[in-house]
């Protein structure tokens, strides 16, 4: 392993708009990127392709180049190329989207060592789209380092005689701070397993810039892309730099799409959560309340889209097909589930900060707001959220968005989430991600996990089957012919399997009061680490004639324990003893937190 690190200080430009308290200390600052460094990593399998060509196989993807040790007294050409995508057992040399494939040539003469990268390209490092409208730069990576490059497979042409492991290096760009066993999830179906596993790396994988960025394209962050990457990454491993980093970036380099801007708000507040930093979180406050939307708030309460937000900023899913044939009109509902949710989270943080005035606000906006979000979008005959004002069109979205941040009028969770849960995935990798955080919160795990494990294209499990090491940024090629296949919005999966299925989440701030509350599903057993600034919280449970779950805390942390109620189960025993505990509804809801660690069954 390397010890080479990078602390990079990012450039700056001025967002749209005035800069205010936060983004003035930012400007004179710099935001920086996360520490990363190189892993120099073995090959995993050298064959022989053909009576030129060897074959290496480096086990997965990774954001790298090549160090070879050359033969003694070579002097013909060589030839390096590298590949994401295998296709009849050689490198796809012309792989569709944005999967990657590319060549050097290296002349060895005089040379013992050399390093191996693909030539530049623009598609990464530009300043500006083709059609001329101004781009946040590219996130680089060390100039001293090379280029780096996402690839799994490598076929050298014009090599002498045989090709040793010794002779061949993939230098690949890690966070310098991952560690590997800072998570583990394991349960009863293998296919999860495979699951968590390939999330868990993309996670790891898509470190490689010290900013979550989108993937290979662009190597931008953009806002939804970084929460996601924010949850899972919290849910993986220990480090919390990367994602403040990016936070910073972004609060200087906001991108287009108007449901992005509030993820701003939910990025700060997932910090605070998992750190219970007040100082941290109020370093950046002032500069949150203009991605709230609140530009675009009109007399009535509610968020207004203009034609040309309608045609292009008001984003509901990615790609465009991917909406459910969604209906955009002036005021619609999923742009104004994601203003309540980011004015509802201003006054949470707002309260916690001790700014009486500015919570009661929020709170009565909110109030309001969603008073006229109801009365608006909600049709009472359907039970289900439309999609605007002016049509009767019920789209997915305008109802896993609103049930996501429990939105929805009292008792209907349960209704809505049903219907959705029959509807299918009818939504792209990001949206699925609050999808199943509103099956999951309103009984419906059995269908969330089939949802991840289904027979078909648009599941977790057709991304593992594919043999892909890293999450797709679409469900299939078919849904995104341009899509990348090293996205970490595709990485959900490494945040709802121990959020839900193992059941740990922060309560309070820091992490001082953890919710342990498992959703097996028709799992028979889960086990697992989550990471926590605490430390891990070990869990274990088994699902069969009673349920058991093994709880084990670390110290100064305390937990919230609710138990899944079989219909005959009558009561919780805590080691042996049976302890006070309230049935609601599906739920055993424990009278006390417990500490330290112990051994629940439901009998």
């Amino acid at each position: 392993m390397s010890n080479n690190s990078w602390h990079p200080s990012l450039s700056l430009s001025s967002p749209s708009g005035r800069l205010t308290g936060i983004l003035l200390c930012l400007v004179a600052l710099g935001t920086q990127a996360a520490p990363i460094k190189l892993v120099e990593q073995a090959p995993l399998e050298i064959t022989r392709a053909d009576a030129e060509t060897i074959l290496i196989d480096f086990g997965r993807v990774a954001f790298a180049n090549l160090q070879l040790k050359l033969p003694e007294n070579a002097d013909q050409e060589i030839t390096v190329h590298f590949g994401e995508s295998l296709k009849n057992g050689r490198i796809d040399r012309k792989p569709p989207g944005t999967v990657r494939y590319n060549l050097t040539t290296i002349d060895p003469t005089g040379k013992s060592t050399v390093i191996a990268e693909p030539p530049a390209d623009g598609r990464n490092d530009q300043l500006t789209h083709s059609n001329g409208r101004i781009h946040p730069p590219a996130i680089l990576t060390p100039k001293e380092w090379g280029r780096l490059y996402p690839f799994r497979w490598v076929e050298i042409e014009g090599w002498s005689g045989e090709l040793k492991p010794e002779q061949i290096v993939r230098r690949s760009s890690f966070l310098a701070a991952w560690d590997d066993d800072a998570a583990s999830f394991e349960c009863s179906d293998e296919t999860l397993n495979r699951i968590w596993e390939l999330c868990k790396y993309s996670i790891k994988a898509t470190t490689f810039a010290g900013i979550y960025v989108d993937g290979d394209r662009e190597r931008i962050p953009y806002e939804a892309d970084a929460y996601l990457n924010q949850l899972s990454h919290y849910y993986t491993d220990n480090d919390i730099e990367i994602a403040r980093d990016t936070i910073d970036h972004l609060l200087l380099n906001g991108t287009w799409p108007t449901e992005w801007a509030p993820h701003m708000v939910f990025m700060v507040y997932a910090d605070y959560m998992h750190t219970g930093d007040l100082g941290w979180m109020a370093g950046r406050y002032q500069a949150l309340k203009a991605k709230t939307l609140i530009d675009r708030r009109t007399d009535d309460g509610l968020i207004e889209s203009k034609k040309a937000d309608m045609k292009r900023t008001d984003i509901v899913d990615w790609p465009q097909k991917e909406r459910d044939n969604y209906v955009f009109t002036p005021r619609n509902t999923v742009v104004n589930a994601f203003h309540l949710e980011a004015i509802k989270l201003m006054g949470i943080m707002a309260s916690e900060l001790g700014w009486k005035d500015e919570a009661k606000q929020f709170a009565a906006d909110f109030a309001a707001s969603h008073e006229a979000f109801q009365r608006t979008f909600f049709d009472t005959q359907k039970d289900l959220y439309r999609d605007g004002i002016g049509t009767d069109h019920t789209a997915l979205h305008a109802n896993l968005f609103p049930v996501a941040f429990n939105l929805e009028p009292e008792g209907r969770g349960a209704s809505i989430s049903r219907w959705m849960a029959e509807r299918g995935m009818r939504c792209s990798v990001y949206a699925a991600q609050y999808l199943m955080e509103a099956l999951f919160e309103n009984g419906q795990s059995i269908a969330a996990l089939q949802l991840m494990t289904a027979d078909n294209d648009r599941s977790w499990k057709h991304m593992v089957e594919s043999g892909t090491t890293i999450t797709w940024e679409a469900w299939d090629m078919k849904y995104k012919p341009n899509q990348d296949w090293n996205h970490a919005w595709g990485a959900a999966p490494a945040n709802l399997l121990p959020r839900y299925v193992l059941g740990a989440e922060p309560m309070k701030p820091g992490w001082e009061l953890a919710s342990v509350k498992p959703h097996p599903g028709d799992l028979a057993f889960a086990k697992g680490k989550v990471p926590t600034p605490r430390g891990p919280i070990l869990i274990e449970w088994e699902n069969g004639v009673s349920f058991k779950l093994s709880i084990e805390l670390p110290h100064g942390l305390e937990a919230a324990v609710s138990l899944p109620a079989a219909d005959a189960s009558r009561a919780v025993f805590l080691d042996g003893v049976e302890v006070p505990a309230r049935r609601q509804g599906s739920r055993w809801i424990l009278e006390e937190n417990m500490r330290g660690s112990g051994e629940f069954e439901v009998r």
